[in-house]
């Protein structure tokens, strides 16, 4: 079964502007792709739509299996449970810890204390930032504060990772760290889908490719392939 499906999806905003146009795909299950376009392109829309942070126009939105944009406003939170969200400024809590900005989702969700302790540990291991729960994120690297904000986004265990231009801010070198994190992810069974300006990075990757040019869709299976 497919992660991530798009049936003829269109979103039009107020004064008739339309940011995305019939636009139909999907992602696998445990699969690895970007997202690319220019600024404007509809890429912020197209993850908006995933989380039901806004609804199609026409067309219809399915996430592991289900279609979403029918959902009532009450599911929507559990819906959220299975996606985690990567932004580029990273959105960190700086009056916190490390350990209080990751274990933030867990107590959203009522996980109780002592799991929630021990899931924050895993994250920050698999993030590579294992001994750095008490410090303050304004502490930290830029790649180190996006590597918290990446534990927050799977301190979860979601079944989708989504990540809105995570190294727009980074050096290549460091970009090319946080992929790496990213595709640890995917090869332990997440879906991982990337939006991202970085062609250079993309065509390092080789993964494929999903593209959008005035809110009309297109793809590569991988760069350079038709």
């Amino acid at each position: 079964m497919d992660m991530i499906r798009f049936e003829g999806v269109s979103k039009q905003y107020p004064g008739h502007r339309e940011a995305l146009s019939n636009v139909s795909f999907s992602v696998a299950r445990g699969e690895f792709a970007f997202l690319t376009g220019h600024s404007g392109a509809g890429k912020s829309t197209l993850l908006k739509l995933m989380m039901q942070m806004e609804r199609p126009s026409d067309g219809h939105v399915y996430i592991d299996g289900q279609c979403v944009d029918t959902m009532k406003s009450s599911q929507v939170p559990l819906l959220r449970r299975k996606i985690g969200v990567v932004f580029q400024n990273h959105q960190l809590l700086f009056d916190r810890s490390v350990f209080d900005n990751v274990a933030l989702p867990l107590q959203i969700a009522g996980v109780p204390a002592i799991d929630a302790a021990r899931r924050v540990r895993a994250a920050l291991n698999a993030v590579g930032l294992e001994g750095y729960e008490q410090n303050n994120p304004i502490e930290l690297s830029g790649g180190e504060q996006q590597r918290v904000g990446i534990a927050r986004a799977v301190v979860n265990k979601p079944k989708l990772l989504l990540a809105d231009e995570p190294t727009g801010n980074l050096d290549p070198e460091l970009s090319e760290e946080i992929m790496r994190v990213f595709l640890r992810f995917q090869q332990v069974g997440t879906t991982v889908l990337i939006a991202t300006h970085d062609i250079a990075l993309i065509e390092r990757m080789g993964h494929r490719r999903l593209m959008l040019d005035h809110g009309v869709f297109s793809e590569r299976e991988a760069y350079g392939k038709a």
